[in-house]
């Protein structure tokens, strides 16, 4: 299990959900605000936000059973989804992560 704030795959968070992935890349298409990072091989990383935003959208059309087109109302009448994290470079990202691993590597390891 992965720690709260992490970043999660695509197929991560759809089995949380209980959705297919493509349901996921379908939602990015008709909700401007849900936006992963993409990486190599459009790899998508969403980030806390983005997964807070899912849980919203998937709440709102599977629980409450808005169509699409309410639950983009609904986004949009509400405070409106969290903001999402500034995108980072991927060599600036990938630098921090490396950089936390080894420190954790170092504090275990002693």
């Amino acid at each position: 299990m992965k720690e709260e704030g992490a970043f999660l795959t695509i197929t991560e968070l759809a089995g949380e959900l209980g959705v297919a992935p493509h349901i996921l890349r379908y939602w990015e298409t008709r909700f401007p605000t849900l936006r992963p990072l993409q990486r190599s091989g459009n790899r998508r990383y969403y980030r806390p936000a983005d997964v807070d935003l899912a849980r919203r959208i998937h709440r709102l059309l599977s629980v409450e059973g808005f169509t699409v087109k309410g639950a983009q109302k609904a986004l949009e009448d509400s405070d409106g989804p969290p903001p999402a994290a500034p995108p980072e470079e991927g060599a600036s990202l990938l630098s921090r992560l490396q950089a936390i691993r080894d420190q954790f590597a170092r504090a275990i390891g002693d």
